[in-house]
């Protein structure tokens, strides 16, 4: 199944970035594939009061983005916020064209070197996959890669592709964790990972004083061995790969790690 990456840099404003993921989607059909994906925040950056801009699954944002998602044939998942009962937003990914329909609610908030997100954002609770053209394929956000039950988790439910829209946060070191911490979690569930983040802002020509995570670019697309196969650098592009299917069954026959767990095996 050929697949986007689409690594940006949004803004404060989601009219003005849904013009941006249309744009996108188009190149992405052109270019055959049948998923695109968009970084965590596809929305609305961080950096902003969150609130104002939350909308619900069936508002007018996310309205939108199902309408670009028709007009192109393929599926689409993109960053949101979506209210929360308790006043606080959730961290959503909208998953949706032809045939699929469904959203993930980061269950692992960013509440490390120095972020709250928990302040602002309220937590899920499950794991959700879908499935495109007999491809099951898992969801996860950003933070989430730090937890690797997760995406054997994913695995678990049939999964041979995890998708994880990011917004990574910048500073000494984070890029080496996020090239390790991906290639790790492809690794250890046996899965091929796509790794979409928000492009750097400084390499899209903006300028940012908040303290927020808004991207370092890097996205990639990950074998189930762990290699990397496809990487972007830290400003925007639109990466397009193949993910075959048949390898994951080829290298969980080689390395059968979950089969051979002794401790979170599910029942």
């Amino acid at each position: 199944m050929r697949i986007a990456l689409s690594q940006i840099t949004t803004g404060p404003e989601p009219e003005q970035n849904l013009a941006l993921l249309r744009e996108q989607t188009d190149r992405a059909a052109e270019a055959g594939a049948r998923l695109v994906v968009f970084p965590e925040a596809a929305m609305a950056c961080f950096g902003i009061p969150l609130k104002p801009v939350a909308e619900p699954l069936d508002g007018p944002w996310a309205t939108e983005v199902r309408q670009i998602a028709k007009d192109a044939g393929l599926v689409v998942v993109a960053g949101m916020f979506t209210p929360a009962p308790d006043g606080r937003v959730t961290n959503t990914l909208l998953a949706t064209g032809p045939g699929v329909e469904t959203s993930y609610d980061k269950i692992h908030l960013y509440d490390a070197f120095g972020f709250a997100e928990s302040k602002t954002v309220a937590p899920g609770s499950e794991v959700v996959t879908f499935d495109l053209d007999g491809v099951r394929i898992g969801l996860a956000t950003c933070y989430d890669v730090r937890f690797p039950e997760l995406f054997r988790a994913h695995a678990d439910a049939g999964a041979v592709l995890s998708v994880l829209p990011a917004s990574w946060g910048a500073g000494p070191g984070k890029r080496e964790q996020w090239e390790l911490l991906t290639r790790a979690r492809a690794l250890d569930a046996t899965v091929w990972l796509a790794a979409v983040g928000q492009a750097d802002p400084a390499a899209s020509g903006r300028t940012t004083t908040t303290s927020a995570p808004t991207g370092i670019g890097h996205s990639a697309l990950i074998g189930p061995d762990g290699t990397v196969r496809e990487r972007l650098d830290a400003g925007p592009g639109l990466l397009v790969g193949e993910v075959d299917t048949e390898e994951v069954t080829a290298v969980r026959r080689s390395v059968a790690v979950l089969d051979n767990r002794r401790l979170g095996v599910r029942p």
